[in-house]
C-alpha cells in the first residue's frame, strides 16, 4: 500500500494495543491496514515502560471491561508468545496481607478473582507463603499460579512483523498534526504528509485525548500522565525474592502499590510509586513540557482528585523524594530489603483518564463517533489484554467501515 492511497483503516498509535488492533482488522481480511507512530520505532512508550507482568484479572471489578478483557488477554497473551517463541514465564504471583487487620480485605480480593474466573487461587498461611517466598512477611496471602511475566518489547516487533507480512503498512516519525472530515472519510495530516483513510482508530495512549480533540471528538476525560519510579535490586540481593510479590491494592486508588517484580530479561524491579509526572513522556524529573504541565495543573477534575485523596498524594510524593519511605514501603512485604540493596531503575508513564468531577476512569474506555473510535483509557492491564483488546476495537472499525 503505498502513502496516497485511501487507507481503510489508520489505526493512530503503533504501541502495543494499536499494533494488535491492526494485527486483528488483518486477521479478518480487512485490506488496506495502516499505522501512524510519531517516534522512529513501534512500542517506545507505555508498550515496554511498564513492569513486564501477565495479569490474570484479580483485582478489576466482576463484569467489568478490565476483568473481562484480562482473562481473554492473559491466555491469548500466552498462547502468542509460545506460538512465536517470545520470553515468558508463568511463574506466579503472591497477594500479600501485611497485617490481620488486613485479612478481610484480603478474603475480598479472593472472591472478586473467583468471580472473575481466575483459576488456582487460595489463601495461604504466612508458613505456606514462606515456602513460595523465603523472605515475605505477612499475616496471609492469595497465591495467583496464573500470572507471570513477559518480554512486551519482543511481542510488539513480532506483531510488526506479521502486520507488514499481511500486507499492512507501518508509518514510523508520522505524528498526527490535524485530522479533516471529508465525505465520508478522513484525511490525516501529519509530519511524514498527508494521509486520506477511511476509518481512523485512535490508540494514541498518552496522547489518546488529544487525538480525540483533533478528531472533533469530546472525549469525556482527560490524560493525566502519572509517572511510575522503579528501584532495581543489586544483584548480590536477588535472592530476596522468586517471583511477584505486591501489596493488597487500596480501595479506590487505581494503581497497584509498591511491589516486587522479576523480569523477564532478569533482574528485580521494586516499585512503582505514582506521581504527577511534568510531562506527558516525562520519564525522569528533569524532563519538564510546559504544554503538558499547563494542561494538567489547569484542569479541575486533578484539583478535585488531589484533594479528595491528599494523604495518598502525599505519601507518593514522599517515597519518591524520600528513598528511606520508599523503603519503609518494600520492607512490610520483604523486611530483609534495606536502602543499600537498591539502585536506582528505569520509570514508565501511565496515561490515566481523570474526568472532570475527580474521578479516576477505572475502566477500559473507548468512544466511537462516525468514522472514528477512540481508545481513550487503556492503562493496566492493556499490555496483558491487548490481543484482546485488539480485537475487541477491531470488530467496532469493521462495523465503521460498513
Amino acid at each position: 500500500m503505498t502513502h496516497h492511497t485511501t487507507a481503510s483503516v489508520t489505526v493512530i498509535g503503533g504501541g502495543i494495543v494499536g499494533l494488535a488492533t491492526a494485527h486483528a482488522l488483518l486477521s479478518r481480511g480487512v485490506e488496506g491496514v495502516r499505522v501512524l507512530e510519531k517516534e522512529q520505532a513501534v512500542g517506545q512508550h507505555q508498550s515496554t515502560h511498564n513492569s513486564g507482568v501477565l495479569h490474570a484479572g484479580l483485582q478489576y471489578q466482576p463484569g467489568s471491561e478490565k476483568a473481562r478483557l484480562a482473562r481473554t488477554g492473559i491466555r491469548r497473551m500466552t498462547e502468542f508468545c509460545q506460538q512465536h517463541d517470545i520470553a515468558h514465564e508463568i511463574c506466579g504471583k503472591l497477594v500479600v496481607a501485611s497485617t490481620k487487620d488486613e485479612l478481610p480485605r484480603l478474603e475480598e480480593m479472593l472472591e472478586r478473582g473467583k468471580a472473575n474466573g481466575c483459576e488456582g487461587l487460595r489463601i495461604l498461611t504466612s508458613e505456606e507463603a514462606a515456602e513460595i517466598e523465603p523472605h515475605v512477611r505477612c499475616a496471609a496471602a492469595i497465591t495467583v499460579p496464573e500470572e507471570g511475566i513477559a518480554d512486551y518489547g519482543g511481542v510488539c516487533r513480532v506483531l510488526e512483523r506479521e502486520i507488514v507480512a499481511a500486507g499492512g503498512e507501518i508509518i514510523c516519525g508520522a505524528e498526527v498534526r490535524s485530522l479533516h472530515r471529508e465525505g465520508s472519510g478522513w484525511r490525516i495530516v501529519t509530519t511524514a504528509g498527508e494521509l486520506p483513510s477511511r476509518v481512523i482508530v485512535n490508540c494514541a495512549g498518552l496522547h489518546s485525548d488529544r487525538v480525540a480533540a483533533l478528531a472533533g471528538s469530546s472525549s469525556p476525560a482527560r490524560i493525566v500522565p502519572f509517572r511510575g519510579e522503579y528501584y532495581r535490586l543489586k544483584s548480590d540481593r536477588e535472592y530476596l525474592v522468586r517471583h511477584l510479590i505486591y501489596p493488597l491494592p487500596e480501595p479506590g486508588f487505581p494503581f497497584l502499590g509498591v511491589h516486587f517484580t522479576r523480569r523477564i530479561g532478569g533482574g528485580i524491579d521494586a516499585g512503582p510509586n505514582a506521581v504527577l509526572a511534568f510531562a506527558r513522556e516525562g520519564y525522569d524529573l528533569t524532563t519538564i513540557n510546559v504544554r503538558d504541565m499547563l494542561e494538567a495543573s489547569t484542569f479541575p477534575g486533578l484539583w478535585r482528585f488531589t484533594c479528595r485523596n491528599h494523604r495518598m498524594v502525599r505519601r507518593e510524593l514522599s517515597q519518591s523524594f524520600d528513598r528511606r519511605r520508599f523503603v519503609a514501603a518494600l520492607q512490610r512485604l520483604v523486611p530483609d530489603v534495606c536502602s543499600d540493596d537498591l539502585v536506582a531503575g528505569g520509570a514508565g508513564v501511565r496515561a490515566q483518564a481523570v474526568l472532570p468531577s475527580g474521578d479516576f476512569v477505572h475502566d477500559f474506555l473507548w468512544v466511537e463517533s462516525p468514522g472514528a473510535v477512540h481508545v481513550v483509557n487503556a492503562p493496566s492491564p492493556a499490555a496483558t489484554a491487548s490481543l484482546a483488546i485488539g480485537d475487541e476495537i477491531a470488530s467496532r472499525a469493521v462495523a465503521a467501515l460498513g
